[in-house]
This record gives structure tokens, C-alpha cells and sequence, in this order.
């Protein structure tokens, strides 16, 4: 259940910080991609540490901090880093972003993530594109006492990843000469990665790439009435598709050199945002 009090605790927070602030949309940035914020004009920055709801990142590779900025005029809030289920701080701590994005006026959230890849033909660094997901966490952000800020009772699910926006960011994959892969991302709970005889089984469910994260941000922010579109980073080949072992470091090294392609996506995309009506 995700309780209410923090949830307004971080709104107070952010608008005594950006009193001004007025986000057409949300960004948050997954292991090693914070450098993204990079490319948007800074107009105000608030370490999570001063967001009740949110806390110190937790994870290496997620730089804790909200950047509020501009990119082809459109203003954004940037979240460089995720907190995530799995440390065991509670719903909160997710649900932050999508809380006070929906508070503040936004209608979309672009969430992105660094993931193993299941699909031998790929290789790390290339970049997908999410059109659906599988839930294997166990659980959902949504249980507990129904909130009518989240939703009906009953959320759909059918098109959680907004179509005009995934076309929207083909566009920017062609127009910025970036090659993008579409497939179905499949978390897990973390913070274990998956084993051999996992991957085998959820690549025969339909996963293409695989993570500990997105999917309940991305359950939250649809159910709110957000539109939602994804990006996978695929960092390294899931557990058994190369003869090694996982590493976060292999992790973040991959992100890292992924990112010059990340930043031109992200400014074609923005542009192709700029036409959009949210």
C-alpha cells in the first residue's frame, strides 16, 4: 500500500524548491543514465535527500537528484535515478515521481532502464524500445486500500505504453540516424540477477529484455492517467547466453558508453515531443 502522508511531504518540498515549476512531463533515468539530464537546460536542481517521499538514491549508477529543466522548450522534470522495490523502503519511494508529476500538472513520463537482453541476436548496447511488459515481481504497487488518485479500483492494461508516443520516438530514432529494437521488458524482484534456467523460461514467455524496475512505475503512471512510454538500455546478455558472469560494474560501463546515442535520441525526441499535444 502506498501511503499518502510522504507522497505530500515530497509535493510540498518540490514546490517550496520550484515554486514556478510547471513539468509537461517527467523523465526517469535508469542505472548509469543519469548523464542524460546533461542535455536539457537547468532551471532548478533538488537532491532527493531534500524530497521526503524519495530519500538518498540507493543503488549505484543513480545520481539522486531532480532536475528541472527545458529541452525544444518543453519543460520536464528529469529523475536521475530510481529507487526501487527491492530496497526495501517501501511503495513510497517509486511512487514519489509519478505522484508529484500527476500533482504538478504533467501528462507523460518517459521511463528508462538498463536491462539484461534474453535474445541472442542482440548484443549490449542497443536500445529498445518497450511496447509491453510482464509483471513477475510478485506483487504490485496497487495492493492495499484503494486510492482514487491512482485509478478505478480496477485499472486497464491494455495499452499501457501510449502507441502515439512509441511512434513518436521511432521518429526521433530515425531522424537522429539512432537503431532501435521494440520488444516486452520482464522484471523481477531483484536484487538477485536471474538465473540460466530463468532466462530460458521467461524468453519462452515472451521477454526480451529483463530488470528490477519500470513496471511499477509504468502500472502507477497509467492507472493515474499518465501516458507512458519506455526505453531499455540492453547492458549485457542475460545469465546464460554468454559462458560469464553478471557484474552491476559491466552494468554501468555499458550505459555509459551507450550514452552519446541516449543524449541524441533524447534531444530528437523532445523535438518530436515538442508537437505533441500532451
Amino acid at each position: 500500500m502506498i501511503l499518502r502522508k510522504p507522497l505530500e511531504q515530497s509535493l510540498a518540498a518540490v514546490k517550496k524548491a520550484f515554486p514556478k515549476a510547471k513539468p509537461r512531463l517527467g523523465m526517469i533515468l535508469g542505472s548509469g543514465l543519469s548523464d542524460i539530464a546533461d542535455s536539457f537546460e537547468p532551471l532548478g536542481v533538488l537532491s532527493y535527500e531534500k524530497i521526503p517521499g524519495l530519500g538518498k538514491a540507493g543503488v549505484a549508477g543513480h545520481a539522486g537528484r531532480l532536475v528541472w529543466g527545458k529541452s525544444a522548450g518543453v519543460e520536464t522534470f528529469v529523475f536521475q535515478g530510481r529507487r526501487h522495490y527491492y530496497e526495501g523502503v517501501g511503495w513510497e519511494a517509486v511512487a514519489t515521481p509519478l505522484f508529484l508529476l500527476k500533482s504538478l500538472g504533467a501528462k507523460a513520463v518517459f521511463l528508462t532502464n538498463a536491462a539484461g537482453g534474453t535474445n541472442p541476436k542482440w548484443k549490449p548496447g542497443d536500445l529498445m524500445i518497450i511496447d509491453d511488459h510482464i509483471n513477475m515481481m510478485g506483487v504490485t504497487p496497487l495492493l492495499g486500500q484503494h486510492d482514487p488518485f491512482w485509478g478505478p479500483r480496477f485499472p486497464d492494461q491494455s495499452f499501457i505504453y501510449d502507441r502515439k508516443l512509441r511512434a513518436a520516438l521511432s521518429r526521433a530514432g530515425k531522424k537522429s540516424k539512432v537503431a532501435l529494437r521494440h520488444g516486452v521488458y520482464f522484471a523481477g524482484t531483484g536484487p538477485t540477477y536471474e538465473t540460466p534456467a530463468e532466462i530460458r523460461a521467461w524468453r519462452a514467455l515472451g521477454a526480451d529484455a529483463v530488470g528490477m524496475s519500470t513496471v511499477p512505475e509504468a502500472m502507477l503512471a497509467n492507472a493515474a492517467g499518465l501516458r507512458v512510454v519506455g526505453l531499455s538500455c540492453i547492458t549485457n546478455m542475460a545469465a546464460g547466453i554468454l559462458n560469464q558472469a553478471l557484474t552491476h560494474q559491466e552494468v554501468f560501463d555499458t550505459s555509459q558508453k551507450a550514452m552519446a546515442s541516449m543524449k541524441k535520441l533524447i534531444l530528437q525526441f523532445w523535438k518530436e515531443l515538442a508537437k505533441e499535444t500532451l
